[in-house]
This record gives structure tokens, C-alpha cells and sequence, in this order.
């Protein structure tokens, strides 16, 4: 995880700023923005193909505008006025694989005292999330239909969370159609991060996991075994079966020696 914090101009400089992040993902403040910044991300992961890139603008993102470079012309990405709405992403294709350029271009304002353009990024490859992605979510493209069963035993194996829980709540946020499915969990089987916790006066492990609006969940009963992906700190939904169905269909692979990996049943 790249994290460049702190970048600020010096004010007689004319030439344009370039930093360089070898990350997959990251995140970079420009304090005091002027003038112009470029930043090229360059992985350090040679073989891999990232074909996508992902932006999300800090909620206080302000006195810049966002722009790709290809082939020597500069693409509106982010604008200034974008940057500010909150849970705002930004993604686009990504034309040469191994090397993206950004370009930071500042508003013109007198007085830039208080304002810092940061965002996090995340460069993302055609492999690199099981079932609806994040790609395809950032696009308003996924596909909220229920995962097939080949789909669901691979998602147990390459999601970035997988939890046995049940639903205690679902909202709606209209404005940036999205959902908040929050879990009860009962079991956490693996997750990339903290995002499921042990609450401290109850005691019980809970966590908020989100989705598209479009795929209109509801609040259902009984026990599901919730996997996805995580993206800017947040979980995202893939597959979410009811655990009982989940487990005839593992049990079914397993004596088939179907699985494409060993799950742990208790």
C-alpha cells in the first residue's frame, strides 16, 4: 500500500511536480495545491496486467481537478465539483497496463492555505475479484443476479472476506445508490482487514457490507455466508447465499472433488 502524505508546492517553483507510486493501491495528499501535479502509477508487479483504474476522492477534496493522461491529451477524470460529493468513485480503462499517468491541475484561488486534494486509488486487473466487481459496481454495471455454483465455491476461496452471519439491518442511500447490508457475524472465516469487529459493550462481531441500490436488497432471515471484496477500506458483496444451501452445495463438490479449495465446515 502506497501512501504519499504531505506533498506541498513551493511557491516561486514553475516546473510541474512527479511523483511516482509502485503500488496497487494507495493513497496521495497534495497540501496547498498550485499549479500542477503529475503522478505515474507504476506497479512494481511486472506480469501483472491492471486494466482498470479506480478513484476515490477524500470527503474534503477541494482545490483540484483529476485528468489521465493518453496519448499526450488529458481526460477529465475527477473534477473539483465531483471530488466533494462523498462515496464519489471514478474508474476508466487503463491503455498502457504498466504505466498511468494522472495529472493534478490546481483551481486558481488566492488563498489555498486550507485546501488538500487527496484521494486513493486502486488499479485493478480482469482477475482481481470474484463474482460482481468492483469495476463493474464503480460503473453501475453489476449484475445483482444470484452466483452460480461454480461461482460461489471459487468466491469462498478468492474473496477478500468470507463470514458466516445474519442480517440485523439494510439502508439505502439514494443519492449515491448504494446499499448497507449490517451483518451479525457469527463466524469470520478470513478478511483482508478490520472491517468486521467485536463490539464492546455487546460483545458481538458485527460489520457493514455494501451494494449497488439497483440489486434492491431486503432484509431477510436465518443464516447466510456473506464473501466479497474489499475496495477503499469498504467491504462489497458478492456472493451471499444462505449458509444452508452453501453447505449442500460445498459437501455435493467435495465428495465430487470438485472444490477448488478446502473449506473449514466448523
Amino acid at each position: 500500500y502506497c501512501l504519499d502524505s504531505g506533498l506541498s508546492w513551493e511557491p516561486r517553483s514553475r516546473a510541474v511536480e512527479q511523483v511516482h507510486l509502485r503500488c496497487t493501491e494507495g493513497s496521495l495528499e497534495w497540501m496547498y495545491p498550485a499549479r500542477a501535479l503529475r503522478v505515474v502509477l507504476e506497479p512494481n508487479l511486472a506480469s501483472a496486467r491492471h486494466t482498470t483504474v479506480c478513484i476515490k476522492p477524500a470527503s474534503d477534496f477541494q482545490g483540484a481537478s483529476i485528468y489521465v493522461e493518453r496519448a499526450g491529451q488529458l481526460h477529465l477524470v475527477v473534477s473539483e465539483a465531483e471530488g466533494a460529493r462523498s462515496h464519489h468513485v471514478s474508474c476508466f480503462s487503463a491503455h498502457t497496463p504498466q504505466r498511468v499517468a494522472l495529472f493534478l491541475q490546481a483551481s486558481p484561488q488566492r488563498d489555498i492555505s486550507r485546501r488538500m486534494a487527496s484521494f486513493q486509488y486502486e488499479l485493478l486487473s480482469n482477475q482481481s475479484a470474484a463474482g460482481p466487481d468492483f469495476k463493474k459496481m464503480a460503473l453501475v454495471k453489476a449484475m445483482c443476479r444470484p452466483c452460480d455454483n461454480v461461482e460461489l465455491l471459487m468466491a469462498i476461496c478468492s474473496s477478500d472476506f468470507v463470514v458466516k452471519g445474519s442480517i440485523r439491518n439494510v439502508s439505502h442511500d439514494s443519492e449515491n445508490h448504494m446499499s448497507q447490508v449490517d451483518v451479525s457475524v457469527q463466524k469470520v472465516y478470513r478478511q483482508k482487514n478490520r472491517i468486521f469487529q467485536q463490539d464492546e459493550a455487546s460483545g458481538e462481531w458485527r460489520g457493514p457490507i455494501r451494494t449497488l441500490l439497483q440489486c434492491k436488497v431486503k432484509k431477510g432471515g436465518g443464516d447466510f455466508l456473506f464473501t466479497g471484496n474489499e475496495h477503499f477500506g469498504e467491504a462489497w458483496l458478492g456472493c451471499a447465499p444462505r449458509f444452508k444451501d452453501f453447505m449442500f452445495i460445498y459437501r455435493a463438490a467435495r465428495e465430487r472433488g470438485a472444490n477448488p479449495c478446502e473449506f473449514q465446515l466448523n
